[in-house]
Formats: C-alpha cells, structure tokens, sequence
C-alpha cells in the first residue's frame, strides 16, 4: 500500500492501524459517498443498497472515531475531518489502481517464454507457433531448453512435458498418449532404451540414451529399435526415414501444455491455448 495513505490522511494519524487493519471497503463506500454527496447515487455507482452505503460509513465512523458526514437542509454534506483525508485518500486508490495495471502488464505483453524438449519443439511446437506469430506479428517467443526449470526462478509462461496429466498445474493436452516401435531400414533388431519408454523385459538393449530425443536421433541413425511418442516420427514414418514395427499403443504419458494457474489465466497464455486448441 501506498505510504502516503497512512501519513497524508489527517484523521489517520494518530491512530495506530495496520495496514492489513484497514477498512478498504469502507473507505471506497466513503470516497463514492463523498464524491457524489449521496447515499443512493454512491450505491448506484457501487452497485449495493443505500442501506448498505449508509452501514459502511457508520461502520467507518466507529472505527475512526470520527463524524464524516453532517446532513443539513441543502442535502449531505462533508465534516472538515473528512475533507481533510480526502484528497490523500483519492491519491491512494490512484496509486492502487497503478499498481494493477502494472501487475496486469504481462498479460498484455507480446512475449512469450516457453520450455520445451527440443524434439517435441522441432516436430511439433514449431510449426504452430509460426503459425501462430503470421496472425500476430508483434508476438515474440523465448525459448528454454529446460522444461523441467521452476517457473518463479526462470520466469516462464508455459512448459511442455511429457507427463501422465497436468497435476496441480492448469493445462491442455496437445496429442494423445500414443507410441510406436520404429527403426530405419536394416537397423540391428537391438533395442534403444530412455526413460519412462523402456522395452520389455527381457528385450535384447544395445543402447542406453537419456532422453526422447537422444532416442529420436538413435532410431534415425540406424541404433536400433525403439518406443518413442507418435508425435515425434510422424514426420519421420511420413518420409519413409523409419520404419513402424507395428500398430501405435495407447500410453498414460502424454505431452501437456502446463502452467501454473495465475499464468493460466493471462490474456496472453489464455490467447495461445485456444489457438493451439484449434490446430
């Protein structure tokens, strides 16, 4: 909160008041009422009851110890303690109202920063996102290698990952869990093994890689066999570079567009998501 809201406002001062303490509600019943010296056009502007306007203010009344309004034959008018903390007040809510839009800023922006694997970003991601930008050119993208990075610390907007749903993050599922045994013509029956998509047991491995797309690469190379997500060799299978050795699988891990909610909820994120809805 603005620091001029406690300092400034005479009938404040000498009153030892938290800021968590304070009677925002009631001080912008108060500043309506005093702007429109009414009751019934502040409850109008505030969509409640008059009653309800005339609670607040002497609810505020009680707290400050104060009389803020004095009705008299012309109509209502304002004591000289209210008067004095007007003007301060009204320059706190202006400072509130700044301090909003800057906070709304980012879901205004052009930016993008987005994590996600380099293959699934290469055969998937990519193409819609230039896509996307031709009917938005002012957007721009970061991109990070890490989609595992923490979102505070890196200052992310959206991730991908390959995950069995989006746990307590909001997100959208881009392609159904599926995938597929492939291999280029004339690759050793030997299988590629990486996380989460291990053959069999008992499966003959020649190769040991860390990722999708170390796996990717391998297959291609002629390494072996190997399990990999279907959005990834689509291209891939389309082109005659690997070969299916079989019918696509039905898997729990899939890969998620995910964020964190109040990300989730910027324009920006929310404008994207549909896009990527639709495709």
């Amino acid at each position: 909160m603005p620091h001029g809201l406690l300092i400034h406002i005479g009938w404040l001062q000498d009153i030892p008041m938290k800021r968590t303490h304070l009677p925002l509600n009631a001080l912008r019943v108060f500043d309506a009422a005093a702007r429109h010296l009414s009751f019934t056009r502040a409850a109008d502007e505030l969509a409640v009851t008059p009653a309800a306007v005339g609670q607040q203010i002497r609810a505020l009344e009680d707290v400050l110890g104060v009389v803020l309004f004095r009705r008299t034959s012309r109509g209502l008018e304002l004591t000289d303690e209210a008067g004095a903390g007007l003007d301060s007040l009204r320059a706190g809510f202006l400072h509130f109202e700044e301090s909003v839009q800057a906070m709304q800023a980012g879901q205004a922006s052009s930016n993008y920063a987005i994590a996600a694997p380099r293959e699934f970003y290469a055969q998937w991601l990519a193409p819609r996102l230039a896509r996307f930008r031709a009917e938005y050119p002012d957007i721009r993208f970061q991109l990070a290698a890490d989609e595992a990075a923490d979102f505070t610390e890196t200052n992310l907007d959206l991730v991908v990952r390959l995950v069995e749903g989006p746990g307590e993050m909001e997100g959208l599922q881009l392609e159904d869990g599926q995938r597929i045994a492939v291999s280029a013509k004339g690759a050793p029956e030997s299988w590629i093994s990486w996380p989460t998509h291990e053959p069999d047991d008992g499966t003959d491995i020649g190769l040991h890689v860390g990722n999708s797309g170390q796996a990717l690469s391998s297959a291609l190379a002629g390494l072996g066999r190997a399990w990999l997500p279907l959005p990834l060799v689509a291209e891939a299978l389309a082109d005659g570079r690997l070969e299916a050795l079989g019918d696509p699988q039905q898997c729990r891990r899939a890969y998620w567009l995910l964020a964190p909610r109040p990300q989730w909820r910027q324009k920006k994120v929310k404008a994207l998501v549909d896009f990527l809805s639709a495709q």
